[in-house]
């Protein structure tokens, strides 16, 4: 505690990428690889004419996601019918911000907008929450995407590319866009390998390539593209050279650079982006998600430790852990808690 306030490490943390009630998401719920039991990947899944409620396949996801638990050392995933509703893993949140010195937490899906609405209310001003749909293309996408921030509060948008029905530069999405740019809300969009193990790895909307014309034509909208871009980092940064309105996010395990063809780490991911777009186009989230993991700690120890042996001054350091992430989510005077009152 600084002041009075959170920290970590003197670092005044802004979560930027969180999920909540996965399992009962229906938009997040078959990307799950498994990990939520084979009961929660029925129905079809993520892939384009892949059954997931084939047995055979469902159990060997769901083998591979406790094996990547295992060697994380995460505890399996609470079962489903251990569920206590919504209110309560609320306030589990809560108290996992209190426990890990998280000041604000902004979820990006948490099954729908008006649930999100809730959950911010819930979270007495330490939650802030994302419009999330699946198609940005669908019709009338537009307007629920602007109700949920104009009446509802919510501070950005999430998408998953490879999800949608277009690519990215479609300009059938353009209506979306526009209305980031009028409300001036970030819009968060997944590329590269979607989901858990099991998932999409390839398909015609997964290149971030694909937003380069969006970015250009909207040019006061920001565009986080998270988890580094996953496999897609060499595209990632000659896009974020054409288009200075898109960012990074740090979120995850980034567990995706051992299938890298090349020998690739979290400190290469975190030097190169550093070095060649500086930390004002970084922000960190975990990506945490489920109980009884709560928020990965983990997470956010290891990248604050690459950030602090890489020799970063603690003013890019902040920037990167709260600062870009606040201004982002327009958090009201957010200042770093260790910030000097005026005329001291």
């Amino acid at each position: 505690m600084i002041n009075g306030r959170p920290t970590v490490q003197g670092i005044s943390i802004v979560d930027f990428h969180l999920h909540f009630r996965m399992p009962h998401d229906p938009l997040t719920r078959a990307l799950s690889g498994g990990q939520f039991g084979t009961d929660s990947a029925t129905g079809r899944d993520a892939c384009d004419g892949f059954d997931a409620g084939q047995a055979s396949r469902a159990k060997a996801v769901a083998q591979t996601s406790a094996k990547w638990r295992r060697s994380w050392d995460f505890a399996d995933p609470e079962p489903l019918s251990t569920d206590a509703g919504w209110e309560a893993e609320a306030d589990r949140w809560k108290s996992e911000l209190d426990t890990n010195g998280i000041e604000y937490a902004a979820f990006v899906t948490a099954g729908g907008d008006e649930s999100m609405t809730a959950l911010m209310e819930r979270g007495a001003g330490r939650f802030l929450g994302m419009a999330a749909m699946t198609d940005p293309f669908a019709p009338g996408a537009a307007k629920t995407f602007e109700d949920g921030v104009a009446q509802g509060g919510l501070r950005g948008l999430k998408l998953f590319a490879p999800l949608a029905s277009a690519r990215m530069d479609d300009e059938a999405g353009d209506p979306v866009w526009d209305v980031a740019a009028r409300y001036k809300v970030p819009v968060l969009i997944h590329f590269g390998h979607c989901g858990s193990a099991g998932g999409i790895a390839h398909n015609a909307f997964s290149n971030p390539a694909s937003l380069e014309r969006t970015a250009k034509r909207f040019p006061d909208v920001t565009f986080v593209i998270p988890h580094f871009g996953i496999q897609h980092v060499q595209e990632v940064l000659f896009l974020m050279w054409a288009c200075p309105n898109v960012i990074v996010d740090t979120s995850g395990s980034n567990q995706w650079v051992r299938y890298m063809a090349q020998q690739l780490t979290l400190e290469d991911l975190f030097r190169r982006f550093y070095e060649t777009m500086g930390p004002e186009r970084i922000v960190f989230g975990s990506d945490s998600s489920w109980f009884p993991r709560g928020f990965a700690r983990r997470y956010l120890s290891d990248q604050l430790r690459i950030c602090w042996e890489m020799g970063m001054p603690e003013e890019d350091v902040q920037q990167i852990f709260g600062g870009n992430a606040a201004s982002l989510l327009k958090i009201d005077n957010w200042r770093p808690a260790d910030t000097k009152p005026p005329g001291c």
